[in-house]
């Protein structure tokens, strides 16, 4: 049985006919990256597991117990957490006040906050800075911590590397990296070099379908198999 497992999901906005039957299964332990053109369907894959926008038909299950039908927050108490594109962090909490809020009841906040910091090193120089006040990349290093400290069995993370310098998304990924050693992730992100190093296998979107699917080891940036669905 498969950690997380997506079967014929057909997502809607409004009448806009979004996913058209997406299917795919993430196996506990391993990094799996969402491709594709923008428009294509991926964040909102993301969002119909959270139940954000549930499925008009379809089937998604979390160590075998359907998700359709639940409140987005039961979703999030079963261990799924989620690093949306926007980060979503409390701009007017500081650095520290963020990771604290994070922390699930009854583990070590202290814990949590060396986790957060030994990441991420320039978090702690700020850490009684507002988090409005950091910059896009301190944000999402923050918004990354918040993630790391949930205690989630599994990580949605929604474009990490959008906007930021190339040594911040050094760090991103080294992040990453390490947050794969002990949870499952599933990752939308568009640099493709960035999410094949990172992952384990990956499935291309297109219009709502899913139409390729393989091994990150088995492609590379020039495979045909990508370039005809990634390529402007």
């Amino acid at each position: 049985m498969s950690l997380l497992s997506v079967e014929d999901a057909h997502t809607y906005y409004g009448e806009s006919h979004v996913l058209e039957g997406v299917s795919m299964d993430i196996e506990e332990g391993e990094v799996v990256a969402l491709v594709g053109r923008n428009g294509v369907g991926k964040t909102t894959t993301l969002r119909t597991i959270l139940q954000l926008n549930p499925p008009r038909r379809g089937s998604v299950r979390f160590r075998g117990t359907e998700l359709v039908g639940k409140g987005t927050h039961e979703v999030a108490e079963m261990g799924i957490g989620w690093i949306p594109e926007e980060r979503r962090i409390f701009t007017q909490l500081t650095v520290e006040e963020n990771v604290r809020v994070a922390v699930p009841k009854g583990n070590d906040v202290d814990d949590a906050l060396a986790v957060a910091f030994e990441t991420f090193p320039a978090l702690e120089e700020h850490r009684d800075r507002e988090a409005g006040n950091l910059s896009g990349g301190q944000q999402q290093m923050l918004a990354l911590a918040r993630g790391l400290v949930g205690d989630n069995e599994i990580l949605l993370v929604d474009e990490p590397s959008e906007g930021l310098a190339p040594l911040i998304v050094e760090a991103v990924a080294e992040a990453l990296a390490e947050a794969a050693t002990d949870t499952t992730i599933l990752l939308v992100e568009q640099n493709l070099p960035l999410a094949l190093d990172l992952a384990d296998r990956f499935y291309v979107l297109d219009n709502g379908r899913v139409v390729e699917s393989g091994d990150s080891n088995d492609v590379s940036m020039d495979d045909e198999r990508l370039r005809r669905y990634l390529s402007a």
